[in-house]
């Protein structure tokens, strides 16, 4: 393979099984998309015999970035990003900084995953905070990008509008969608309902340009009501344990009943089809891959029980969000809604006054 387009960092180390899902599933996505290239970040010996076990044969789709140190999924932050400094995470989030990778992914912990790619990335100037966006199907058939899911318990008006921003510029570069509608979460659809933190980012994404809907209520997310959802990481994080929940339930219960007796096996059977189509829409495995925005770089962060299939999800994702321009995407539009609210008083002050702190 000569020349590739688009290199991806892989923290190999990371997640619940580490090695046989990371560097499996970098293996199964290289087969089928040439034009990707992978550096391996970890222990370069037990990367190597996870491809030797692999039977991979080829190394034009690989480099290794040798790593001394693991991030557990136990760590404190403090320990992973001040003493573990040779950590196949930093290792990882580092390929992007110097240049050699286009965008970097783990399946580690997640505070110190989005701690140490702040350090080492910086954020965008204009964003305060990173915050973490997924997709999750709706009824529609496609799916309701929300953010922020956990990377800030509790926010500004002004962090919620940032939120907003990083959003619209994540689905125009996924899905080629131009002006997304954005939603704010909320318990009720009128202007009066909400905390004084809601009522103010309602009136700043009501004077930004975006494409603003207005409040939605939570049964908005899964009827694919607008095409983004903000609210601060406290309130995403709870929703989007509370749906992974009731999904798995779901099929529990439906397994259950179609296993009782010999009727209702041979109804499953009758129903599969059915049943498979279901499985696959609402198979959150399909959606892994969230993105951390806000960040000088592209970085993915997988669940950290994902299997070989929903790693290499992420992995298209990563790839999509490279081949898109998500990074130039969001710079764009950041840039736009300063020049959007130029006049407008205190409004005009939010972008113009906020930008990252080193860390």
């Amino acid at each position: 393979m000569s020349n590739p387009k688009i290199r991806i960092a892989i923290d190999c180390m990371g997640g619940d099984v580490g090695l046989p899902v990371t560097v499996g599933a970098a293996w199964d996505f290289a087969r089928n998309h040439p034009d990707t290239r992978f550096l391996l970040a970890g222990d370069e010996a037990g990367i190597r015999g996870q491809l030797k076990a692999l039977g991979c044969v080829r190394d034009d789709w690989y480099e290794i970035l040798p790593a001394s140190e693991v991030v557990t999924m136990d760590d404190p932050v403090e320990v992973a990003l001040r003493r573990k400094k040779d950590s196949s995470m930093r290792v990882a989030a580092q390929a992007v900084k110097d240049g050699l990778a286009d965008a970097c992914v783990s399946a580690g912990n997640t505070g110190a995953w989005m701690a140490i790619s702040r350090y080492v990335l910086k954020m965008l100037d204009g964003i305060d905070r990173p915050a973490i966006a997924t997709s999750i199907p709706n009824q529609k058939g496609g799916a309701t990008t929300m953010l922020d899911l956990g990377a800030n318990v509790d926010c500004t008006a002004e962090h919620l509008l940032q939120f907003a921003i990083m959003g619209t510029a994540l689905v125009t570069a996924l899905y080629g969608r131009q002006r997304p509608t954005v939603g704010l979460l909320n318990i009720g659809e009128e202007v009066i309902k909400g905390n004084e933190v809601v009522k103010q980012a309602a009136e700043l994404l009501r004077g930004s340009g975006l494409n603003f809907y207005g409040n939605v209520e939570g049964d908005d997310i899964c009827k694919g009501t607008v095409d983004v959802i903000v609210c601060d990481g406290f309130v995403g994080n709870v929703v989007l344990k509370s749906i992974e929940g009731l999904a798995k339930m779901i099929a529990t219960m439906m397994k259950a009943e179609f296993t009782r007796n010999a009727f209702t096996m041979v109804s499953g059977l009758v129903a599969r089809p059915v049943l498979n189509s279901f499985r696959d829409k609402v198979d959150n495995r399909r959606y892994n891959g969230a993105a951390l925005l806000g960040l000088r770089g592209i970085v993915i962060k997988s669940h950290g029980s994902a299997d070989r299939y929903a790693f290499g999800c992420a992995l298209q994702r990563t790839r999509e969000a490279v081949h898109n321009g998500l990074l130039e995407g969001t710079t764009r539009a950041i840039e736009e809604l300063r020049l959007s609210i130029q006049g407008q008083g205190g409004q005009a002050k939010i972008l113009n006054d906020i930008s990252g702190p080193d860390c």
